[in-house]
């Protein structure tokens, strides 16, 4: 059976069919210096911003005084510098829309589909990527102007019903007002933050990753500096970490997060921890873990874990002592094993986020709907397992200070599951650590000029909770999210950019009549008209050439009769 008919049948069984899919990409929080703080979607608490944290619509950053943040989707690198303040008002697998309230923000876009949109929204102007190249976006501390720079590409500016284009080795400064002051000029020297932004940059150009994996596949430029490719018999080109402390294992060192609309979400410790563990599959060979990165794709699938969960009575009996609230338990996907997931999914998803990150070879369908009946390469793998208290898992903590040892035997005889049943709480999304610096509310609810309408603000986390508990470990449904949405919170809090703004109409003061000279009638314009126009100068009615011919053969006819009259005589 073909790997695409099988994979669809699996997922049309009932249990993960739903109408629409999450997206195919997240953006990746890859570096982070100084005092930068996060606002998970549907939390009004800060936390610290941590490496490798997916982020997604909804999610906000804060790059304190100092601070200095990276992001990547895909191959696209997105840099904040200190005081700005970030939200991700959409991020799907066709747009990417940002806000910056307040600061400085970098935008190295290497690829843009003809059906993707990348928009960047800010208090006095939306500005629209419209092909690769190097942006810088500043908005001024009180948000009353944006100095937009285009060093390669083109973009386009809008506001006010207004748009321009803005063109390489172009700037474009626009200041708040009614309707908003624009100036184009040529664009000003590099400065220290363009050539931090630039040395990044040169990293990436170098990374030798992109000749086993595409650049679409988040963290590829990390790899080099922390592992090796080899070959493998079996497997092919495989990437081997280096410096991993003893008893190491993939999904080991790091933390659970819950992330809607995926749920449960590895977070990694280690600098190189994303591509790795969120795409590919990973083997245990002669006493090492590779990873083996999936087939070429255009636009890789990512998924939060690709980890298969074990529990069961008698093994959650045996792990509740490090914690109470039971166990949880799971281990790596090996090469060729099916990921099912716990988040409401279509066939077709299904189907892509297992095919473009492992080569699936002709199985039984029964098998894979009945898991407990696959045979999994990495559940007998050695300390493949870990298994950690309830506690440590629903608070995001450190999971390699608190894994407990799983004997061999018992990992074996495990029952296998898709899902983690448990519910996540409020420090399930924020993570492990406070903020160490919080934005003004009033910088970061300061309402920005969209091209585009984005999505409704994610519901509260609060008001979730309740319906995530009734099914512990899958997210809820998107028509169930949507019937929580209170509807004043449906509204976007954008302003149009092409929808003219209203004019300030200042009342007309009166003018007073002239005065009445009293040493002469008043005339009346038509009556002094037709006084002053005698007949006589009335303008002869115009007549047609033929009539004018016949006049004067006719006056000639007059003349000659008169003539032989006064000869006669």
């Amino acid at each position: 059976m073909r790997t695409a008919t099988w994979l669809a049948a699996f997922a049309a069984s009932g249990i993960l069919f739903a109408q629409s899919d999450p997206p195919a990409r997240v953006a990746r929080l890859n570096f982070v210096s100084g005092p930068v703080s996060m606002q998970p979607a549907g939390l009004d608490d800060w936390a610290a911003a941590e490496i490798n944290r997916p982020l997604t619509t909804g999610d906000r950053l804060w790059a304190a005084d100092d601070g200095r943040a990276e992001l990547h989707i895909g191959s696209t690198a997105i840099r904040l510098d200190e005081r700005t303040g970030f939200s991700f008002l959409n991020l799907d697998d066709r747009n990417v829309q940002l806000q910056v309230s307040q600061g400085s923000l970098n935008v190295r876009l290497r690829r843009l589909d003809d059906d993707q949109t990348f928009e960047i929204d800010t208090p006095d102007t939306a500005f629209t990527l419209l092909r690769p190249g190097d942006y810088r976006v500043d908005v001024s501390a009180d948000g009353g102007s944006t100095l937009v720079r285009v060093r390669a590409g083109d973009g386009e500016v809008s506001g006010g019903g207004q748009a321009f284009p803005v063109h390489a080795r172009q700037q474009a400064r626009i200041s708040a007002g009614n309707p908003p002051a624009y100036d184009v000029t040529a664009i000003e020297p590099p400065d220290g933050w363009d050539n931090w932004c630039a040395q990044r940059d040169q990293r990436e150009d170098r990374a030798e990753s992109t000749h086993y994996v595409s650049r679409e596949v988040i963290g590829y430029e990390d790899l080099d500096a922390y592992g090796y490719w080899r070959p493998m018999p079996g497997y092919g080109t495989v990437w081997v970490p280096r410096g991993v402390r003893a008893g190491w294992a993939p999904y080991r060192y790091g933390h659970w997060v819950w992330v809607e609309p995926w749920g449960w979400t590895w977070v990694d410790d280690a600098p190189w921890g994303f591509a790795p563990f969120h795409y590919g599959r990973w083997v245990y060979v002669g006493e090492t873990w590779a990873w083996i990165p999936g087939p070429p794709a255009p636009r890789p699938v990512y998924s939060p874990a690709l980890v298969a969960w074990v529990g069961g009575p008698h093994f959650s009996l045996s792990v509740s002592i490090g914690g109470g609230g039971g166990g949880v338990a799971w281990f790596p996907l090996g090469p060729g094993e099916v990921y099912r997931p716990a988040y409401h999914a279509s066939p077709a998803y299904v189907n892509n986020v297992n095919v473009s990150n492992t080569v699936i070879r002709n199985v039984n369908v029964t098998n894979v709907y009945n898991v407990t009946n696959v045979r999994y390469v990495n559940q007998t793998a050695p300390g493949a397992v870990t298994a950690v208290s309830q506690e440590t898992f629903v608070h995001a903590r450190p999971v390699g200070a608190a894994a407990v040892a799983v004997p061999p035997g018992q990992a074996a005889t495990a029952q296998v599951a898709a899902v983690a049943p448990v519910a996540p709480r409020r420090e399930s999304l924020a993570g492990p650590r406070a903020a160490a610096a919080v934005p003004p509310a009033s910088v970061m609810n300061r309402r920005v000029v969209a091209r585009r309408t984005p999505p409704p603000p994610p519901v509260p986390f609060a008001a979730r909770q309740t319906e995530l508990a009734r099914q512990p470990g899958r997210p809820l449904a998107p028509e169930t999210v949507n019937s929580l949405r209170r509807p004043e919170a449906a509204r976007p809090q954008v302003r149009p950019a092409m929808q003219a703004q209203p004019r300030e109409v200042r009342p007309v003061e009166p003018r007073p009549n002239p005065p009445v000279r009293t040493d002469r009638p008043v005339e009346r314009p038509v009556e002094r008209q037709m006084e002053r126009t005698s007949p006589a100068q009335a303008a002869p009615e115009r007549r047609q050439p033929g009539e004018q011919k016949r006049e004067k053969r006719d006056q000639r006819k007059d003349n000659r009769k008169e003539e032989r009259k006064d000869g006669q005589h």
